[in-house]
């Protein structure tokens, strides 16, 4: 993992361990899920791996937010 990734994964897990969506934990979960994306075309056994319930219901939550 490098070092953006690693901020990428403290920035998330403190909006997780708080319970709000900031712009940087957005941003965040971007990289992440790019980054799980290419894992994904790279090996069969990744396809199973996801973000928690409670990524996927902060960045629903947040992305409809922004969508208003």
């Amino acid at each position: 993992m490098d070092m953006q990734e690693h901020n990428a994964v403290k920035v998330l897990r403190q909006a997780v361990n708080d319970g709000s969506m900031s712009e940087a934990a957005t941003t965040s979960a971007v990289i992440l899920a790019e980054r799980l994306e290419q894992l994904k075309r790279s090996a069969p056994m990744f396809e199973a791996i996801s973000f928690s319930p409670e990524v996927e219901a902060m960045l629903a939550g947040h992305l409809a937010a922004a969508a208003n």
